[in-house]
C-alpha cells in the first residue's frame, strides 16, 4: 500500500525500529504496546523462529521517513498464547478444504490485556493500517486477519472497514477513590467482607510478602519467579511461552513498569506474582508457586494487587484472562472486544453467523455475573 507522501510496509520486527519514534506513537499509558516489551519478545527468542509467533509489524512512514503509524503484528502457525479462541473456526476451515493457518494476529503475544492496536497520533492513518493489513493476507495468502484485546475507542475503526466484532468478558477490579484495601472491603456485603479476611489471614500466615519494583529486583529474584512461572506454564500451556531470557530483559529495560510480589518462608522465595504498570492501570500477568498454601494464589494476584493499585493511585486491576472465581473477590465482568477479517466470502459468512448466536451469550452470561458481584446493594 502506497499513498503520497506516506509508504506502509512489513517489518521483520520491532527490534529493528527506533524506539524513540515508535514509542511516540502512543501516550505511554500501556506497558505492553511500548518498544522495550515488544522487543524483548523478539530479543529473548520467545517469539520469532520456531515458536509459531514470526513478527510481522505494519508500519507507516510519512515522506520525510519517520514512522507516522505501527501495528503490532504477527504471523501464526497456531492459536496457541492468545486467549480469543478460534480452534473452531480452523478445524471447521479445514474441514472444508481450507487452510486456516498461516494467519495474521495483531495483538502482543501471549497478553491478554487491553490496549491500543492502532499505533498512531494521526487518527486518519488508522483505516490505511487495517487496509494493509487485508493486503498482506491476500498478498502472502493468509487466511484471515486477527486484532485481539482492542481498547475501545479503536473498536470502530475495525467495524468501520467491515471486520468482523467479537466479544468476551473478563474480570477487573475497579478503584472507587478507596483510601486503602479496608474502605474497599467496606463496600462489599458482610458476607464476602468476612470471607476476604479470613482468606488474607490465612495466606499470610508464616510468610512474608513483599512487592517489588524498579532497582529492587534483583537476579536472585528473577531466578525464583522462573521457577514459578514454568511450573505454571508446564502445567497450564504445555510448554511456558516466555524464555528465561525474556525476564531478564524486561528487568533491564522496563523495571520501573514492573511491580513483582513475591512471598518468602524463611528468607526462601516460594510464591510470586508479576504484574506491569500502565498509567492508569495495573495488569496482573504471571503467577506460580512451589507450595500448595490455601488462598496464597488469591493474596498475590488479587487482594495484593488492590492494594498496589490503591497506593499508586491506579483506576483498576486487568487480573487477566478468565476466572469466574474472580468474582466473589471484587473483580466485576467487562466486555472485551477482538475484531476477524475473514478473507474467504463463505467462511466469512458462517464466522458471522457463530460470532450472532455467541454474542447473545455473552451478554447473557455478563447480566448474570452483575447481578452476583460481591458490593453491598444500593450502597
Amino acid at each position: 500500500m502506497s499513498e503520497a507522501p506516506y509508504t506502509a510496509h512489513v517489518q521483520p520486527g520491532v527490534s529493528g525500529l527506533s524506539a524513540r519514534e515508535w514509542d511516540a506513537l502512543t501516550d505511554g499509558g500501556n506497558p505492553f504496546v511500548s518498544h522495550a516489551f515488544l522487543s524483548a519478545l523478539e530479543d529473548s527468542q520467545s517469539v520469532g523462529e520456531g515458536t509459531g509467533w514470526t513478527p510481522a509489524p505494519i508500519t507507516i512512514h510519512d515522506g520525510a521517513g519517520h514512522l507516522a503509524a505501527a501495528l503490532p503484528a504477527y504471523v501464526k502457525t497456531h492459536s496457541q498464547g492468545e486467549y480469543v479462541f478460534d480452534h473452531s473456526w480452523a478445524d471447521a476451515w479445514e474441514r472444508a478444504g481450507g487452510d486456516y493457518y498461516p494467519k495474521l494476529q495483531i495483538a502482543v503475544p501471549f497478553t491478554p490485556a487491553t490496549g491500543p492496536r492502532l499505533l498512531t497520533r494521526h487518527p486518519e492513518l488508522m483505516p490505511a493500517l487495517i487496509r494493509t493489513a487485508e493486503q498482506m493476507c491476500r498478498d502472502a495468502g493468509l487466511s484471515s486477519a486477527h486484532a485481539t484485546f482492542i481498547e475501545p475507542d479503536q473498536v470502530a475503526a475495525f467495524e468501520e472497514a467491515g471486520w468482523l466484532i467479537r466479544h468476551d468478558i473478563q474480570f477487573h477490579w475497579a478503584n472507587a477513590g478507596y483510601a486503602g484495601f479496608d474502605e474497599f472491603l467496606g463496600a462489599l456485603s458482610s458476607d464476602k467482607r468476612k470471607n476476604l479476611r479470613k482468606e488474607r489471614r490465612a495466606a499470610q500466615e508464616g510468610v512474608t510478602i513483599r512487592a517489588l519494583t524498579g532497582d529492587a529486583i534483583r537476579p536472585e529474584h528473577w531466578d525464583a519467579f522462573w521457577r514459578f512461572y514454568q511450573d505454571t506454564g508446564s502445567r497450564k500451556w504445555g510448554r511456558p511461552y516466555l524464555t528465561r531470557a525474556a525476564f531478564d530483559l524486561l528487568g533491564e529495560r522496563m523495571a520501573d513498569k514492573i511491580l513483582l510480589v513475591m512471598a518468602f518462608v524463611e528468607d526462601h522465595p516460594v510464591a510470586g506474582a508479576l504484574n506491569f504498570i500502565g498509567r492508569d492501570c495495573l495488569y496482573g500477568r504471571y503467577w506460580g508457586a512451589i507450595v500448595d498454601k490455601p488462598f496464597l494464589h488469591f493474596e498475590l494476584c488479587y487482594y495484593q494487587a488492590i492494594d498496589a493499585a490503591i497506593a499508586l493511585g491506579l483506576a483498576r486491576v486487568e487480573a487477566g484472562a478468565q476466572g469466574g472465581h474472580k468474582l466473589a473477590r471484587g473483580y466485576a465482568p467487562v466486555r472485551t472486544t477482538s475484531a476477524h477479517f475473514i478473507a474467504h466470502a463463505g467462511f466469512r459468512r458462517a464466522v458471522e453467523d457463530f460470532l450472532r448466536r455467541e454474542r447473545e451469550g455473552i451478554a447473557a452470561d455478563q447480566n448474570f455475573l452483575e447481578a452476583r458481584t460481591p458490593f453491598r446493594r444500593g450502597g
